[in-house]
């Protein structure tokens, strides 16, 4: 390797000066790369020497645009068997957010100032805090795949994001996001209440089934009635349907689990069973049949959408059973418009949730984290804990700590 000095005159008469690396990469090829400053050669000739030793250089003219390795990162995930929403969020992540900006900049120019003036031009185009961590995570795993395929030798956004960094962003999305709110996030018993008992007919066993179990919409699109065991009282998670009505496996391995119900769902189901749309099938003859399969599904039998269930089945519940709020659009008339009070179905999970955690004098069941974290599906204590630990008794209330006092003191 050397590095010399190139002096040569324009074509306006101009003297120029440039400072030139000559070496050879791993597999034998001669490089050039030119710089305006010495010290920027030189930093770049130490940086390769030990590069091209360890195997893992990469030269300018082997190098890739962002763009080019978002691509390979794409096929990856079809080819690992991701799912169709996933393989869309990569796409939309990497054509409205990373190409626009740094799609043609090199992988091997790519460097952590660059990272960072990048998440800087998302910040400055209103994306928020939350969506920019989303894209430099993208960002990420892009870089990482390109480092398998030996495409790039460092990943600056790994070492962008530190453990520090990461810590005081969680903090700002938890300040940002603030705790679930009963009355506001998570229906009231009373909201509750009134919208099963304005449930009606093909949406009143879905509401309570999601009330009393806390599935998740995609785990209840895909509820089979082979997973529905009325005898025992009990109801197992073992698949859940997409966006796009593609049956797989659940969200973690905590996702597939067993969750015991109350005499009401399994009152609610079994009425339900006998008006439950069937799904057009075939016998081993071939003979067409209509068969029982998903337990809430289109009027053909089929996986029902996850829209179709929030706009006709859960918005006109709660606008039938009074729990709505005042919009800002106003009828022809000037009357004041009501909407539901609550967006998407995730809100009755929230409930369920709250539901385990309050105290039987309170109306809850009280059971202890871990058990909740299993009959929510979470894939660790802490995420349960993150959400709704702000939930659980204190058991410092005035009552308790006057018992304890007098416990300890006699």
């Amino acid at each position: 390797m050397s590095i010399r000095k190139r002096t040569w005159t324009n074509g306006k008469g101009e003297e120029k000066t440039a400072w030139v690396v000559d070496y050879a990469d791993g597999k034998g090829v001669r490089r050039l790369k030119t710089f305006a400053k010495k010290k920027d050669a030189d930093g770049f000739g130490a940086t390769a020497k030990v590069e091209v030793r360890e195997g893992v250089h990469v030269a300018d003219s082997a190098s890739v645009t962002v763009k080019a390795a978002g691509a390979f990162w794409i096929a990856t995930g079809v080819n690992d068997g991701l799912e169709r929403s996933s393989i869309d969020q990569r796409k939309r992540h990497l054509q409205l957010h990373i190409e626009p900006f740094i799609g043609a900049t090199l992988l091997s120019q790519l460097t952590v100032p660059a990272v960072r003036e990048f998440a800087d031009k998302l910040r400055e185009k209103n994306r928020s805090q939350v969506m920019v961590r989303k894209i430099l995570g993208s960002l990420g795993a892009i870089l990482s795949d390109a480092q398998e395929r030996g495409l790039a030798t460092r990943n600056p956004v790994r070492d962008l994001r530190g453990t520090r960094r990461r810590g005081k962003e969680r903090q700002a999305d938890k300040r940002k996001k603030g705790k679930l709110k009963v009355g506001i996030d998570i229906p009231t018993r009373e909201e509750i209440k009134a919208i099963i008992g304005a449930a009606t007919g093909r949406w009143r066993p879905l509401m309570i089934t999601a009330v009393f179990t806390g599935m998740r919409s995609s785990e209840l699109r895909g509820l089979r009635w082979s997973d529905v065991d009325m005898e025992h009282a009990q109801i197992s998670v073992h698949q859940r349907a997409d966006d796009y009505g593609v049956i797989g496996r659940p969200k973690s391995e905590a996702g597939e689990r067993t969750i015991p119900v109350p005499p009401a769902v399994i009152s609610a189901l079994r009425e339900w069973k006998v008006a439950c749309p069937r799904r057009a099938s075939t016998d081993q003859d071939g003979t067409p049949v209509k068969e029982l399969h998903y337990v809430f599904p289109t009027g053909s039998g089929n996986i029902e959408g996850r829209s179709n269930i929030t706009k006709r089945g859960f918005l006109p519940t709660q606008l039938s059973a009074g729990v709505a709020v005042a919009s800002e659009e106003r009828t022809e008339d000037g009357k004041v418009v009501m909407v539901a009070k609550y967006g998407g179905m995730h809100a009755l999970r929230h409930f369920y949730a709250s539901w385990l955690i309050n105290r039987p004098q309170d109306g809850g069941l009280g059971l202890p984290p871990k058990v909740i974290q299993e009959r929510l599906g979470h894939s660790s204590i802490v995420m349960t804990m993150d959400v709704y630990g702000h939930l659980f008794p204190r058991g410092d209330d005035a009552d308790e700590m006057a018992a304890a006092e007098r416990a300890l003191l006699g």
